[in-house]
């Protein structure tokens, strides 16, 4: 049986778009069943400590941005660390990556949150406007006006609280964040421990 790794993330988490297509690589290298839950990141931290962004100590904000900088760098991943849309919610992008996984499964799903992280970071798009997300999913080869539509019901509303919920009960303090054999691991700069517990038995 293929081993399972718990993915909570945030669409609209550099971090998480850092970690992403790494953790895809990973997952596929050792025969690893992903299984994602985009939450709502606002609720796990007003049960955790943490602060929005803008509700962030100036020198904290200054930092992150020199990180930002330095992954990008490091990664060779194209960011801007001040996007024109951001701050934004993650809510909608959330929600149609969801309902791409209700409609077409896993996979899907995860190529659509690439595209989603990739547009907010590397091309400078909103990823709480209607027009963008349909654009997003009709690339990815999916109707993508069916999608949002789906996106918006409340059996999709109601996962994405489940997720939600299954984060702070799991103790979910940020994003991105990976679970393996019930083993947490916070951030994107701990993939190389994820990969160790990947090739363990």
């Amino acid at each position: 049986m293929a081993k399972v790794c718990e993915y909570y993330f945030a669409p609209q988490s550099p971090w998480s778009y850092f970690g992403h297509e790494r953790l895809l690589v990973l997952a596929k290298q050792y025969n690893v069943q992903i299984d994602m839950k985009p939450v709502d990141l606002s609720k796990v931290f007003s049960v955790s400590g943490g602060l929005p962004l803008a509700k962030r100590p100036p020198q904290r904000q200054a930092y992150r941005l020199i990180e930002l900088k330095r992954w990008s760098e490091h990664l060779g991943l194209p960011l801007n660390p001040q996007p024109k849309f951001s701050p934004v919610s993650g809510d909608p992008s959330a929600k149609l990556i969801i309902a791409t996984k209700f409609a077409h499964g896993t996979d899907a799903a995860l190529a659509l949150t690439s595209a989603v992280m990739r547009a907010l970071w590397g091309e400078d798009k909103n990823i709480m406007d209607a027009d963008t997300l349909i654009a997003l999913a009709n690339t990815a080869g999916h109707d993508g006006q069916a999608l949002l539509k789906a996106s918006e019901t409340a059996a999709i509303q109601n996962e994405y609280e489940q997720f939600t919920n299954d984060a702070m009960a799991t103790s979910v303090f940020g994003a991105p964040w990976y679970v393996v054999d019930g083993v947490a691991f916070w951030g994107q700069d701990r993939l190389d421990f994820v990969e160790r517990a990947f090739q363990s038995a």
